[in-house]
């Protein structure tokens, strides 16, 4: 599943939305600061919400690590649900 990279804005034409949408769905997992740094999105929570409210299954790990805690979100695919 990860052989397909995920989108990235050349054009200024896709949202924030559908690129983490897509980077996830590839099964990669998502950081805030990965995000900020690939997508320019400052509010990652925020965009994870949205995709939860369209149906989208997303797993939420807090990560520690020096002393500083931040979310970890990756895409639960469905046929995964039910094992």
């Amino acid at each position: 599943m990860k052989n397909k990279k995920p989108l990235t804005d050349t054009g200024g034409n896709i949202s924030q939305e559908s690129m983490i949408k897509e980077h996830l769905s590839l099964g990669y997992t998502l950081t805030p600061i990965e995000a900020l740094n690939k997508f320019g999105c400052f509010r990652l929570a925020a965009v994870v919400f949205d995709l939860k409210e369209q149906g989208m299954n997303i797993k939420t790990k807090i990560i520690e690590n020096n002393g500083k805690r931040f979310a970890e979100y990756k895409a639960i695919p469905k046929e995964d649900l039910f094992q």
